[in-house]
């Protein structure tokens, strides 16, 4: 699967390696002694992350630590710190990321606010391994109304950390007549903040149903919400959207990019010359002229 991703230029992110929730173990999980379940989760970490090493945006390592404490309450208070270590250690070089809910949608939860998040992250910040483990920041993004100006001011305090930040399971919970005008507002929150990197909706089509959002019905036609996503893509050049334009007369051209990779085609209509250049646009570029000789 891994590899009809990478043939069609499809990135995939690692979700997730282990999930606190008691309620998702398996029962053979819950009936293992600690010395046994330690065995366990090494075995699991090292067989996974080490099998797509290198291969990912990145890893949701201990999912939803905040809420819940099952490896925790079998391993000990130090179980996520312990368990970031070893996927650090069979794939050092991808970001490892905490992956929540409600950080970023209900300021009522007091359970992973902003500032019990950012205490998490500096624990495991604090882990003692050889080099620095790469970390980022996942949030779900598990909407119902959404509280847009909580939600900009949630990423403005995570973006001080200057880690990545992800939505990585973004939906809508809301009544059909105001879902895809939440989601979009969600979207464009995040498309707008410098400091997210990407986003992911939680929205695959299922015979069963969907979890709370679909994108498309059961024949794979456009719902609103998928009508919202296109939109955007378009808008944000993300569907072969191309950006035209002519120089002035001293040879300069103006345009207003999204981070990103983007491929530049000049000619020139009186030589009939023809050159390409690839650029990629990251958030250490500072804004300045680009300079192309055709």
């Amino acid at each position: 699967m891994l590899n009809l991703f990478k043939q069609h230029g499809i990135a995939v992110r690692g979700h997730n390696v282990l999930w606190d929730d008691p309620k998702y173990q398996p029962q053979w999980v819950k009936s293992l002694s600690s010395k046994d379940l330690y065995n366990a989760v090494k075995q699991r970490v090292s067989s996974v992350v080490s099998r797509y090493k290198g291969q990912l945006l990145g890893w949701d390592v201990m999912n939803e630590n905040l809420h819940f404490s099952f490896f925790e309450s079998m391993l000990g208070p130090s179980a996520s710190n312990l368990i970031y270590a070893m996927a650090h250690a069979n794939d050092p070089k991808t970001t490892l990321y905490m992956n929540e809910y409600n950080t970023i949608e209900r300021p009522k939860d007091l359970a992973s606010t902003p500032a019990r998040y950012l205490q998490k992250l500096r624990e495991l910040q604090n882990i003692r391994v050889a080099g620095k483990i790469p970390l980022g920041i996942g949030l779900e993004s598990h909407f119902t109304t959404p509280n847009i100006p909580y939600m900009r001011s949630a990423l403005d305090t995570f973006a001080a950390t200057g880690l990545p930040i992800w939505l990585t399971e973004v939906d809508v919970k809301a009544s059909s007549n105001v879902q895809a005008m939440y989601f979009e507002q969600v979207l464009r929150e995040g498309h707008a903040h410098p400091k997210v990197q990407g986003m992911v909706t939680w929205s695959g089509y299922n015979p069963a149903g969907c979890f709370v959002m679909c994108l498309t019905d059961g024949n794979f036609n456009n719902l609103p919400t998928g009508d919202v996503v296109d939109k955007l893509l378009r808008e944000w050049g993300g569907l072969g959207g191309k950006t035209i334009g002519v120089t002035d007369t001293d040879g300069f051209f103006e345009a207003s990019l999204f981070l990103g990779d983007y491929n530049l085609n000049f000619s020139h209509p009186l030589t009939n010359s023809e050159a390409s250049y690839s650029i990629k646009l990251t958030t250490s570029d500072e804004p300045s002229p680009l300079v192309f000789r055709v």
